[in-house]
């Protein structure tokens, strides 16, 4: 993919400082005060009024108290393990570099520059903690906020635009039986439990074999344990938009087999159609920058899914980054997409703060690209 210069780079200050200092501070979930409290103060510096909100987010606003309400909601917490932090040329190596405080620092970045340039719209940027746990953070916005549209920050590429993530039901299944001895014909417990995995599969392979994968439901067994008494199984459920998953669990109880099924997680897909004002807006805008705008869906799931589901409003993924690297040992990102994604998300809020019926300074000629 060629990366056409960015018309910004030298003109406004250099975005990657705050990318370093982010990276440069660890922020395993659960853990994330130091960084948080670090992205406020930049907030600050760059003229957002910023606050640590009771569940321990990072929170920038800035732009018109009057406009519409965009939030760019990323995340600032990392799964464990220690990267070390490395600028090797234009490559930015270390945990988080891509999930995702290079898409929440390209937010941040984009929100500063769109509220100088006179963008009519408040933008919230919101850096949440525990996303790669159980999404406190997210869930502790849910009644705090109405946002009237909203960008979630992951790494999509620089061109590209996620629609959509599915959703997960994540269960754990235990079973006992009497003590037997190995000969006899009485079904062991961990007999049970297999054959309850098996049926769970066999049915979920029967919905859309023949479908893309993100309209697949996809089973995984991802942990078991047990012996003749007692055993036990933990199973990830990678759910499609319209999947009837309380039809599923009451399927479920009726073969459960004297067994019981706990319900660890369930959060529900979601999708955009491409005419979302928030889809359309990061394709105008990273069509203006001289690329071609690639529409995404993604197996796994986000605070996306989380959210969407409460506020109702246009959304869409965006952010820099390869998300192939997302957990990785080889984690990095290129500073050169990092900076193009910053003038992406500039001219998306225009674009987005228009379309929601905000007055942007010079939105005019961006106004027509979506038109």
């Amino acid at each position: 993919m060629s990366r056409p210069s960015s018309s910004t780079v030298n003109s406004v200050p250099d975005p990657v400082p705050l990318l370093l200092d982010l990276v440069s501070t660890p922020s395993v979930s659960g853990h994330e005060d130091s960084a948080a409290h670090l992205f406020v103060q930049r907030l600050g510096a760059m003229g957002f009024t910023a606050y640590v909100d009771e569940a321990g987010n990072a929170v920038g606003e800035t732009g018109a108290v009057d406009g519409p309400v965009i939030m760019l909601l990323g995340h600032i917490d990392t799964v464990p393990g220690v990267l070390p932090v490395a600028r090797r040329g234009e490559l930015l190596h270390g945990r988080g570099t891509v999930d995702a405080k290079g898409p929440l620092a390209a937010m941040a970045w984009g929100a500063a520059r769109a509220a100088a340039a006179g963008v009519r719209a408040r933008i919230v940027v919101v850096g949440a903690v525990e996303e790669e746990r159980e999404s406190r953070g997210a869930l502790h916005l849910i009644d705090r906020h109405a946002p009237d549209a909203l960008v979630i920050g992951e790494p999509s590429g620089v061109d590209g635009v996620v629609l959509g993530y599915k959703g997960i039901l994540r269960l754990r299944y235990e079973v006992e039986r009497p003590a037997a001895h190995t000969s006899s014909p009485e079904e062991k417990a961990t007999e049970v439990a297999t054959g309850f995995w098996t049926r769970l599969r066999d049915r979920l392979a029967r919905f859309h074999p023949d479908a893309p994968f993100f309209e697949q439901a996809l089973p995984a067994l991802v942990g078991m344990s047990g012996d003749i008494e007692r055993a036990s199984l933990d199973i990830s459920c990678r759910m499609p938009p319209g999947f009837d998953t309380d039809g599923l669990l009451e399927w479920l109880g009726e073969r459960a087999a004297g067994g019981r099924i706990t319900v660890v997680e369930r959060t529900e897909a979601v999708r955009s159609p491409r005419t979302d004002p928030v889809v359309r807006a990061l394709t105008a805008a990273i069509r203006g920058r001289g690329l071609r705008p690639v529409p995404k869906v993604k197996l796994g799931s986000s605070d996306m899914n989380v959210v969407v589901p409460h506020w109702g409003c246009p959304v869409a993924a965006y952010g820099p980054g390869d998300a192939r690297l997302d957990h990785t040992d080889h984690e990095h990102i290129d500073l050169r997409d990092y900076r193009l994604s910053v003038d992406v998300l500039t001219d998306a809020l225009g674009l987005l703060a228009d379309s929601l019926g905000g007055v942007a300074v010079g939105a005019g000629e961006k106004a027509g690209a979506l038109r």
